[in-house]
């Protein structure tokens, strides 16, 4: 969920209420009750706490400082584990590391990290030779010719957050477009930095939101702004050279809007194709989708449509030259849930100018179909959920799920001369079966893995002849490689490395299915130290363990199985770590995601209390053994099942939870209300979406219970999921007895702290907290 932190009409708070304690506090602060009716739909609901909305008052902010300072000292006892979990992951990152370099123009781009710096230093080197696409070998030594493209640690420099949003080069790498924010409300300034002097040019844009492009040219830059609900709504260009006077659009009457979206339910973005002839301006809802382009070379013109904007149909577009002649590859949903593929003219992507046997089935000019005008890209798209479809000069990579998941595929073009129809000619719908297709057949690229999870990496450019890929799984440490189209042959570029005395040998990972109370199979991944969780022969562990499951479902996001170095300190301590990948998430396709949104929300929350009653069930653990933990949507199902199945955990961890889910949707005035309604349903306006939300909202559902201990972490500035949430949900907690604590980082955004420093630290406290629960916090190791 996505809020603000605006100021609304609630009660004044009476003063003194709440102070910061002058030393260790022997109690959790006690938070005065300021009764507020909400009333819709013939149902009022008294909110004790809705005076902590007031993000500016004094009395919240000492409120919020007395939970911390509480939190503070009832987890004082875990500093010296904090500190050594801490110290486990710096150990075992290695903290003067680089990234695999990426060739755009003539430059290999890649970042190098420091040890003691926060942020990583973006650097290039010239490409040596054309020809030759294999990166460099890079060390910790500077490269001949490596030069500085953007220190972000001097850019944070004096500030207590920093983001960098946008980063964007022209074609021959002479300007950097890029966006920072320093304080975590995701607005972010604009500059443009001219490489080749390293200077700045006086243009300055302010308030932008993230995602900026700069043409790849360099004659202009494209930029989106919010509305007061802080929903991207604008697509701006700016001339580069034209300098603002630092107060932003308003301010820089020069900047021209080329693109407007009133409809509040649509978030606007714009970016340039891979091949940069084509700039690209997205309308996005939950379920609606709409694309508009600009040929790179007449940026001035006016957006062209690429199909009309139609309820409940999503598709995404990418450019691609097939025989000399430009088309756009579009993945669409229109006639199949879980997306197709079709190549389009460019030039006519609806089919209006076409003869009539250019269309499949709609007669030309009507516009029927669009989704029936050109080719299929690919002839058997059974048991596939396309995801994405990207072009590249002389082949097509479609990423996609199957089984749960993701995979990737490569589709060849074929050249003209070989029998395949011209690709300015329309033609009839056909598969890469289909010999007059300029489309080879779809070879997926297979891995010796039961589970894992495969995916695209940085591809900048339009005519390399390989492709970069990664691939992870929970025991696995991400590998890049290269993938050579013409040979099939892959080469291993760099291994995530894992420092320290670890032996990646002794972890194991599996998946195991639960079942829902509607008889859905609900997929569960997990790993663990095959040393100190003794599985037998039917793959069932001989003894329970303490386990932390993780959840989060809900926008269609697929949590994919995958690697992480600080995860090591819980399986070192003997925990198991699993991933409940619940309906609301994408795991399993488009009908996964359809079966756990609006009406249909609480199948989110009953499969992860099936999952953790199989893991119960079968032995991999026990309920005093147990851990939830999920963040911001995920949080909202750790509410939820605090309140259905708290006899189920000893403990949740909940990050920025979207808590008060009824309160904030109600609220349309809210950053991005609207556009969550074709997530969660509109109770505004329905008043059966209003019930069944009230039936699942956390905030409204604290009841009488032996609950788990709870443990809430969120940040003052968050602007997606607002620090109130649970801010008032830990103290409706404590009033029906439950140990929860509350934990608000005072500067920082949705994504907790910023510096990897920090955010070890963050992390550090979470475990430390859960092994506590766990009854794991004596246990010490080596890392």
């Amino acid at each position: 969920m996505t809020s603000s932190d605006q100021s609304h009409d609630t009660p004044e708070p009476e003063s003194g209420s709440t102070s910061v304690p002058d030393s260790t506090p022997t109690s959790a602060p006690v938070a005065k009750k300021v009764p507020h009716e909400r009333t819709h739909h013939g149902h009022t609901f008294v909110d004790d706490y809705e005076w902590m909305r007031e993000k500016e008052s004094p009395e919240v902010i000492a409120h919020l400082e007395a939970e911390n300072a509480w939190t503070e000292a009832q987890t004082a006892e875990l500093a010296p584990l904090r500190e050594a979990i801490f110290t486990e992951i710096r150990t075992r990152i290695k903290e003067t590391d680089m990234s695999v370099p990426s060739r755009r123009g003539g430059y290999w781009y890649f970042t190098r990290t420091q040890a003691g710096l926060d942020y990583g230093i973006h650097v290039r080197v010239p490409v040596a030779d054309e020809a030759d696409w294999t990166p460099p070998e890079v060390g910790e030594d500077p490269l001949p010719g490596e030069e500085v493209v953007f220190d972000s640690n001097a850019a944070a420099r004096g500030t207590d957050f920093f983001s960098l949003g946008t980063f964007s080069l022209t074609d021959d790498g002479r300007f950097l477009l890029y966006g920072v924010d320093t304080t975590g409300d995701e607005r972010y300034v604009l500059r443009i930095r001219d490489l080749s002097t390293g200077e700045d040019l006086p243009d300055r844009v302010e308030n932008t939101f993230a995602g900026a492009s700069i043409d790849p040219v360099g004659r202009f830059v494209f930029y989106t702004t919010v509305d007061d609900a802080w929903r991207p709504e604008k697509v701006w260009r700016h001339a580069v050279g034209t300098a603002a006077d630092g107060g932003g659009v308003e301010a820089n009457n020069a900047d021209v809007c080329i693109f407007h979206e009133p409809d509040e339910r649509f978030f606007v973005g714009a970016g340039f194709s891979r091949s940069g002839d084509y700039l690209f301006i997205v309308t996005g809802s939950k379920t609606t989708t709409g694309y508009w382009t600009l040929r790179a070379g007449d940026l001035e013109a006016e957006p062209a449509v690429v199909w009309p904007r139609v309820d409940g149909v999503e598709y995404s577009v990418d450019h691609a030259i097939i025989a000399g002649s430009d088309r756009f590859l579009i993945t669409h949903n229109r006639d199949r849930a879980d997306f197709d593929v079709v190549d389009v003219p460019a030039a006519d992507p609806t089919g209006e100018a076409a003869e009539p046997a250019d269309a499949v089935d709609a007669p030309a000019g009507t516009g029927a179909d669009p989704s029936a005008v050109g080719r299929r890209v690919l002839a058997d798209v059974s048991g596939l959920r396309i995801e994405e479809v990207d072009a590249f000069a002389d082949f097509v990579v479609v990423s996609y799920r199957r089984g749960g998941f993701a995979r990737v595929g490569i589709v060849r073009l074929r050249p003209a001369e070989s029998g395949g129809a011209t690709a300015g000619s329309g033609g009839p719908a056909s598969g890469s079966s289909d010999a007059s297709s300029p489309f080879g057949p779809l070879e997926e690229l297979p891995f010796d893995r039961e589970t894992g999870t495969l995916g695209l990496a940085s591809n900048p450019e339009f005519d390399q002849p390989s492709i970069r890929l990664t691939f992870t799984s929970m025991s696995t440490p991400a590998v890049v490689f290269q993938h050579e189209i013409a040979t099939g042959e892959d080469t291993v570029l760099k291994r995530q490395p894992v420092l320290g005395s670890v032996d990646l040998g002794a972890y194991g990972e599996t998946l195991v299915w639960a079942t829902a109370k509607d008889g859905t199979r609900v997929p569960v991944s997990l790993v663990y130290r095959t040393d100190l969780v003794d599985i037998d022969a039917d793959g069932r562990p001989a003894a329970s363990a303490p386990l932390v499951l993780y959840g989060y479902g809900s926008y269609e996001v697929s949590v994919d199985p995958y690697f992480s170095v600080a995860r090591l300190s819980l399986l070192d301590r003997g925990v198991v770590y699993a991933i409940a990948h619940v309906r609301g998430g994408g795991e399993m396709g488009r009908h996964w995601y359809d079966e756990g949104k609006t009406t249909a929300k609480r199948n989110t929350f009953t499969d992860f209390i099936a999952a953790a009653r199989h893991l119960i069930d079968t032995g991999w653990t026990t309920p005093e053994r147990l851990v939830a933990t999920g963040g911001s949507a995920g949080g909202l199902l750790m509410g939820a099942i605090v309140n259905m199945a708290p006899e189920l955990f000893a403990g949740v961890s909940a990050h920025v939870p979207f808590v008060d889910a009824l309160t904030s949707i109600l609220m349309p005035d809210l950053p991005l209300t609207v556009i969550e309604w074709e997530e969660w349903g509109d109770p505004l306006h329905d008043p059966e979406i209003y019930e069944y939300m009230r039936s699942y909202s956390p905030y409204e559902n604290v009841a009488e219970a032996d609950h788990p201990k709870i443990l809430a972490v969120t940040s003052l500035n968050d602007t997606r999921v607002l620090y109130v949430e649970p801010a008032k949900w830990v103290p409706r907690l404590r009033e029906v007895g439950a140990d929860a604590l509350l934990r608000t980082e005072m500067a920082a955004g949705h994504g907790g702290a910023s510096g990897r420093y920090d955010a070890w630290k963050e992390t550090a406290f979470d475990f430390a907290w859960m092994l506590s629960v766990l009854g794991r916090s004596d246990v010490v190791i080596t890392p």
